[in-house]
Formats: structure tokens, sequence, C-alpha cells
């Protein structure tokens, strides 16, 4: 039964968490009267003790006491007799829920940085490598050049989504619970503003943020669920550059090298670099989604208030945070050890089948209505497969079979760097475009 219940095998990593609330929660009894000056300085010096013989290692923990909160509670009163007033108006499930509330507030402070540095080194590869025009796809076929730095920008504007997302999280988590008791508060003048202004639980103009009903305080997921989202999110985007990379560095498109750091060799073949770090991150990312729908599928059918099946949620939010904080870190060291093979970027840029959309747009800005002109040059891409050539290496004469709109200016629309050029639109890949981008976040992750 013992077994079957602790949950201190994983929740003693809240213990800062948990001694940060228990000390506001015992200056507040100070305040009212509950505690002495002298009991409130000796639970904070026990409390000190043991906070510094957790941080050493040296601290024995039972699972006989089952979770973080009384292991501590009970070292406390076992040395500090004035421990055993430190529950007073207060259960262990607002405790629990504070001491969550918390935890994630504290990991989530040092995600939102460690994404930032992820953008950084996509926009730093991206400066870099500014020149680099390749192919982009769509249904993974060559569809129209784009710049490899507009490329590494679309998930610098995805992990800016995953950040506000983040930002947004940690906003609904900033709500203390302390006080709401086990569901229905206290009979004692417990000052919950000032436990919540103590642990930082303050809005914008530094006014106290409390849960405003004790049920929902002590059964409130709401916050772990949005996270476990917002991480998904960030492990799917991790997952499809990933997919990117796993791609570019392999043979058939030679686009891009992992430094060795990142990649391991084969246990049979000598010549394999594999791509593990991308690989694995891929992987990680069901893992990911999987904690979120186990935290959905656990709340989904819980009535009101606390139930025991909430200690589930943390092993769930405990794995999506560590997983998430370590794949961002480690992929961000990534990118900033991969090299672009830009000979590779240029032949498969070279495909003048990728400006056939541009050659469209000639016979539009002559007045030839799009549909027309995309089944002009539809037909004009057939008669060069069938000839076995290039689309600029037919005859005139076949353009003008094509359209008779088409003159010789039209070969100029091969050109690749003017092409990319005429791309000004907002949100284009053109290059005066791009290098406005890359100023922009460059300034913005300073």
């Amino acid at each position: 039964m013992a077994q079957y219940t602790e949950s201190i095998s994983f929740d003693y990593r809240m213990w800062r968490q948990d001694i940060r609330g228990s000390k506001a929660h015992a200056a507040m009894l100070r305040k009212i009267g509950i505690l002495s000056a002298a009991e409130l300085k000796s639970i904070e010096n026990g409390l000190d003790e043991i906070a510094a013989e957790i941080g050493e290692g040296r601290f024995a923990w039972s699972e006989a006491l089952e979770d973080v909160h009384m292991n501590i509670e009970a070292e406390l009163t076992r040395r500090v007799p004035a421990g055993a007033k430190l529950h007073t108006g207060r259960s262990r499930n607002d405790q629990v829920a504070l001491d969550l509330r918390l935890w994630m507030r504290d990991e989530m402070d040092e995600l939102v940085p460690e994404i930032m540095a992820l953008q950084k080194a996509l926009v730093n590869l991206a400066e870099r490598e500014r020149d680099v025009v390749l192919p982009g796809y769509t249904h993974m076929q060559r569809a129209q050049p784009v710049y490899l730095a507009h490329h590494l920008l679309a998930y610098v504007e995805m992990f800016a989504r995953d950040a506000d997302r983040v930002r947004d999280c940690r906003e609904r988590a900033n709500v203390c619970p302390l006080g709401a008791g086990a569901l229905a508060g206290s009979t004692l003048p417990l000052d919950r503003e000032f436990v919540a202004k103590r642990l930082g639980f303050v809005d914008v103009r530094g006014g106290a943020r409390v849960a405003a009903n004790s049920m929902d305080a002590v059964s409130d997921r709401d916050f772990a669920v949005e996270f476990c989202a917002a991480a998904a999110l960030i492990a799917v985007h991790l997952s499809r550059l990933s997919e990117d990379l796993v791609l570019w560095a392999g043979a058939e498109f030679n686009f891009v090298g992992i430094s060795d750091a990142y990649t391991t060799g084969s246990s049979l073949m000598p010549q394999k670099k594999n791509p593990d770090v991308a690989e694995l991150t891929r992987g990680k990312s069901a893992r990911v989604i999987g904690n979120l729908t186990s935290l959905l599928v656990l709340l989904k059918g819980l009535p009101m208030t606390y139930n025991r099946d909430l200690q589930e949620d943390k092993e769930r939010v405990f794995d999506t945070m560590d997983t998430v904080r370590r794949a961002v870190r480690i992929n961000a060291a990534m990118l900033r050890n991969v090299t672009v093979n830009k000979a590779a970027c240029a032949r498969a840029a070279a495909d003048p089948a990728l400006l056939a959309t541009d050659l469209a747009d000639y016979l539009v800005r002559k007045g030839v209505a799009f549909r027309e002109a995309h089944h002009a040059v539809g037909s004009l891409v057939a008669a060069a497969e069938k000839a076995g050539k290039p689309l600029p290496a037919l005859p005139m004469e076949a353009f003008k079979t094509a359209h008779s709109a088409f003159e010789r200016d039209a070969l100029d629309i091969f050109n690749l760097e003017a092409a990319m050029a005429r791309r000004e639109s907002f949100g284009a890949p053109g290059t005066a475009q791009v290098r406005r981008q890359l100023a922009v976040w460059k300034k913005r992750l300073t």
C-alpha cells in the first residue's frame, strides 16, 4: 500500500517550492496571531536547515510519509516543537496546488529564455547563410525557390508563438490557491492576500492574485493542461524542424552537415553518420503529446473537488517540462554546429522548373488571365519534359505555341537572382524582405 500510494519518488523535486510556501504561510500565521515571533523564527530556521540538507543530498526521504509535504513537515516538527502549528489553516490539497504552481512558474521562467536562445541559433544560421537559395517544397515536391534564411525564419515565427503561449500559461498559473484548505477554506482569519504577495502571485500593479473559489482552487489543473498543450506544440515544431534536418543531411539532399558531436556512427556500417539528436527529438515529441492526452483523460471524469487521482498529474507535467527544456537546449546547440553545403543548394535551386509560376506571372503582367496563363505554362512544361530539355532551352517557337503573349524577354524570368528580388510583398522570401526580417529578429532577440 505504501509503495502504491507514495509520490515522494517524484514530487521531492518540489522541495524548494514547498519550503517557500511554508515560510510564507508561517509568516501569515504570525501576522494573524497564531504564531509568536519566536515560533516563526524557529520554524524559519528549521526550514532553512532542512533546505540546506536537501540541497547537499543529506536529507533522508521516507516513503512511509508519502510525499514531499509530509516529509518536510514531519522532520520540521521533530526538530522544532512549533512545527506542529505550521499546518494550521491549510491542507495538503491547497499545499500541493500551491507547490505545483510555484514549480511550474519557476520552470516556465527558465523555459522562455531557452526558447529565445533557440530562435537566436536559427537567426544566426540564417544570417550567416543569408544568400543561400534552395527549393521550397509542397507535398515533398520541389515547388518554388526560397532563401534558406526564409525557411529558418519560419521556425523562428513558430517558436515565437510558443514563447507567447508559455508566457500566457504562466499568467494563468500565477494565482495563489493557499488558504482554500481541503475544499472549504478555514474559520480562521487567514490573510490570503498577504501570502499571495509574499510568494509573488501579483498582477502588473502589484495586487494579490488569489483563487476566488476554494473548491476550484484545490481541483483546478487547467494550468497544467495548458502548459502541456503549449509544450506539445513546441515539441511538434521541434519535430518538424528535425525532419527537415534529417532530410537535408541525407545524401539525396546533402544541403547541410551536422557536427559529429550531434550525430552517431553505425555499429555495423563504418560510413554512416546518423542524425540521432534530430531523430530523438522527433521521437520525444510523441511522449510530450502523450502526456497532454494523459492529463486530459485523468481530469475528464473527476467530480469536485480534490481526488487522489490528481497525484498522477505531476509525473506527466515533470516529464513534459524536462523533455521540452532538454530538447530546446540541445537543438539550439546543434543548430550552432550546422554547416551548409552551398554548392548542393545552388544546384537544386538552379532547376528552372522552380520558376514556372514566375513564368505564369509574366503572362499575367501582360494582361493574360491567371488560369489561362497557368494552362499555357503547363503545356510548356509538358513540352519541355517530352523534349527532355529544361524550360529555358526550348525554342521561342515552343513558347509562342504555348501562348502568343510570350516574347523573348520571357527567358529573363529564369534569372534566379532577379527572381528572388522580385518577391517584394511583405512576408515573401524576396531578397529585401528576408534581410528586413533578419534585422527585425536580430533586434527582437537582442
